[in-house]
Parts: structure tokens; C-alpha cells; sequence
């Protein structure tokens, strides 16, 4: 497959008022994963120049498993985070930044800060 997993449809709306085919999951090292360019809660809006407008949800499904081996998206960004699964990752891991990768800057600028502090301190 392609490697990434799709929700919506004229007959399973992801978002209220809107029969898009959304990016739900990436699944790793799958196609898309290597490729690195398409990301969860990207609208895909056409597969190899076809429209994906007004399709119901295994229509779509059906679209993807015959595109071939070159296979071309026309996608549009997600630009706010919506409820559901993107950024969820269903490997039991949430998306978006780790916790240590704000917590140590974080931590290693408040350390900084109390060194320099200690130092001014003892000059006075």
C-alpha cells in the first residue's frame, strides 16, 4: 500500500459540513513515511489528477488501492488542529513534540540562569 491510513467521504464525514478525504495515520517506514512530504490531517484532493470530491469513503479506499506505483497527491495543509485522530499516531505514541524536547531547553536555560545568578552573586 501506500502507507497511510484515510477518513471521510460523502458518507463518513470527518469534518462537519465537508465530504474531504483527510490523512488519519501515516504508518512507519510505509511509502508515504519514506516520501516524508504528506502528514496527518493533510486534505488530499486529488490521487494521479483525479478528483476526490463528492466520493464516498470506499470509493476513495478503491481510488488509492489502484493508483499504481507512481502516484501523484494534490493535497492542501491542515492549517488549525481539529478533534480526532491527527497527531495521533495509533502506535500508542501521540504526535506533535516530545515532552523532553521542551522540558530539557527548559531546564538546561533555568540551570544557565541560577549559575549566572550564583556568579553575580559572589562578585558582589
Amino acid at each position: 500500500g501506500l502507507g497511510f491510513n484515510i477518513v471521510g467521504g460523502t458518507d463518513q464525514q470527518y469534518v462537519s459540513n465537508d465530504n474531504s478525504i483527510y490523512v488519519s495515520r501515516i504508518k512507519k517506514d510505509g511509502a508515504a513515511y519514506l516520501d516524508g512530504r504528506l502528514q496527518e490531517g493533510d486534505k488530499i484532493l486529488a490521487v494521479n489528477g483525479r478528483d476526490l470530491k463528492d466520493l464516498r469513503h470506499k470509493d476513495a479506499v478503491e481510488l488509492f488501492r489502484n493508483a499504481g506505483c507512481d502516484v501523484s497527491l494534490k493535497i492542501q495543509r491542515r492549517l488549525q488542529p481539529q478533534n480526532g485522530p491527527v497527531g495521533y499516531r495509533g502506535d500508542g505514541e501521540p504526535g506533535g513534540l516530545p515532552l523532553a524536547a521542551i522540558l530539557v531547553p527548559g531546564l538546561a536555560l533555568a540551570a544557565a540562569a541560577v549559575w549566572i545568578l550564583l556568579r553575580y552573586r559572589q562578585r558582589m
